[in-house]
This record gives structure tokens, C-alpha cells and sequence, in this order.
């Protein structure tokens, strides 16, 4: 295994700073906290705004993962890709659908709100922003409850942010969490080829 950039804490020291910090526990066996807990308070804002938008949401659970698994493919963060495909197995969604995030316009089994959203997806990734015309189409297929719609757009910055965050210091799988399941396909990008030594 290798390690992150910022090494990671022990599991026993990362249970005791995840207490001090007033993280739950359990997010101290995950890599990327025992990465974080070194700076407590920052661990502790990147858990709450997680934990809003998954424990306390009104945004459909079924659509904040197709976007995650979409952001993970298309960014290449194979830590966010397997972790996110336990999370969302365990909401419900079909092995079909998750693998159908990768073409998800040839996909035939999503309907008008899980498109919507993932072009959204597209947009945050690709431009910053969603277009106009995209904005309109999850108005129109995911209503228009203002909280509906501030989660969709934190949910997408939000693990946006967790990609960059995974990609910039390494943070390596947990021993025994499969890489890229189902079939350990992974995007062309997922691994960066080039570098901007010749820059410094």
C-alpha cells in the first residue's frame, strides 16, 4: 500500500483525535481521515458538511451517488469510485446503474431526474458551474424546493473538493477495499501520466 503525502495517523491515534474533534468514530478507520485528523478542525468541518448531505438530506439518495460515482469517473479518483460504490449499494442502486454512470447518456435505465443530474455533474466538473438550461431541467425534473437544490450543488462541489483533495495527497484504499470494482476498469485519466517538473 502507499502511503499519502501526508502520512497517515494510527488508528488508534486517529480514534483518539476524531474524538477531540468530535468526528464519529468510525470515520477514523477511513484513509482519508486518518489523513485529515491531523489538523482537527478541519477534519471536523469536512465531516459535518459530509454528514448534512448524506444523513440529512432531501436530495434523492439515489441521485446524490449517481453524481458522486460520476464525479469520481470523471476526475479519476479511484478512492471516492470504491468507497462510493459501498455507499451506494447499500442505498439501493443496481450494479447496472453505477457502471452506467461511466456512458450514462447510452444508458438506458436512467430516466429525466438521474439525467438531469448527472449532466449537472458534468458541468460542475468540466466548466465550474451549471449551464442555465441544465439548472432548468433539474428544476423542472427534481421540483423546485430550495433545499433540494442547494444539496445538489453542495453535493457536487462537495465531492469535487474530495477528489481533488484524494488526488493531491494520495490517500491510498483501505486494505481489502476492491480498486474500481466492479471489473477494475478505470477511466484513460485515472492514473496522471504527465507532470510540470520542468515548470520549478
Amino acid at each position: 500500500m502507499t502511503e499519502a503525502r501526508v502520512p497517515r495517523l494510527s488508528p488508534t491515534a486517529a480514534k483518539v483525535a476524531a474524538e477531540g474533534a468530535g468526528v464519529p468514530e468510525f470515520m477514523a478507520d477511513l484513509s482519508v481521515f486518518q489523513v485529515l485528523l491531523h489538523h482537527p478542525r478541519l477534519a471536523r468541518a469536512v465531516n459535518d458538511l459530509l454528514a448534512v448531505l448524506l444523513w440529512e438530506s432531501r436530495l434523492e439518495a439515489r441521485l446524490r451517488e449517481l453524481a458522486i460515482m460520476r464525479i469520481a469517473w470523471l476526475t479519476g479518483s479511484e478512492y471516492e469510485w470504491a468507497q462510493h460504490w459501498r455507499v451506494a449499494r447499500g442505498v439501493g442502486l443496481a450494479d447496472a446503474d453505477l457502471v452506467g454512470v461511466r456512458d450514462w447518456q447510452a444508458h438506458a435505465s436512467f430516466g429525466p431526474s438521474e439525467r438531469a443530474v448527472l449532466a449537472a455533474t458534468d458541468e460542475v466538473v468540466g466548466e465550474g458551474a451549471i449551464s442555465t438550461r441544465t439548472w432548468q431541467a433539474c428544476v423542472r425534473h427534481l421540483g423546485d424546493d430550495p433545499h433540494v437544490l442547494l444539496e445538489l450543488v453542495a453535493a457536487l462541489g462537495a465531492w469535487r473538493m474530495i477528489a481533488s483533495l484524494l488526488h493531491s495527497l494520495d490517500v491510498p484504499l483501505e486494505d481489502g477495499v476492491a480498486s474500481w470494482p466492479p471489473d477494475n476498469l478505470r477511466p484513460r485519466h485515472a492514473t496522471p501520466t504527465s507532470t510540470n517538473e520542468d515548470r520549478f
